[in-house]
């Protein structure tokens, strides 16, 4: 069973800049070995619900520890199956098309 799990957080009492807590979580989902796509407005990984979750509560754990308060975004799609469907449903979209999308 494949979940992809869109999130964005974020530090509310850090002013208007905070890339560098971004930064954090970045370093965190990047170790974490899971297949993820950053994008301007969050990050989006892929894997199995426990995987997913648990890489979003290190990263929340992680921005506790310096921040008062934290904002937190999270989509998920689950669908059974096997995994693949972070380039796959970009694959699928531009099969349609007849073309390769910017990105």
């Amino acid at each position: 069973m494949s979940v992809l799990l869109e999130f964005s957080m974020f530090p509310t009492d850090k002013g208007e800049s905070v890339g560098q807590y971004v930064a954090r979580s970045l370093d965190i989902i990047d170790h974490s070995g899971l297949p993820y796509r950053l994008n301007p407005m969050g990050t989006v990984l892929e894997g199995e619900w426990d995987e997913v979750m648990g890489v979003v509560k290190q990263c929340f754990d992680r921005m506790c520890q310096d921040s008062g308060r934290i904002a937190c975004t999270i989509k998920l799609d689950w669908r059974q199956g096997g995994g693949g469907r972070l380039a796959g449903k970009i694959a699928s979209v531009e099969q349609r098309l007849g073309r390769k999308l910017r990105q």
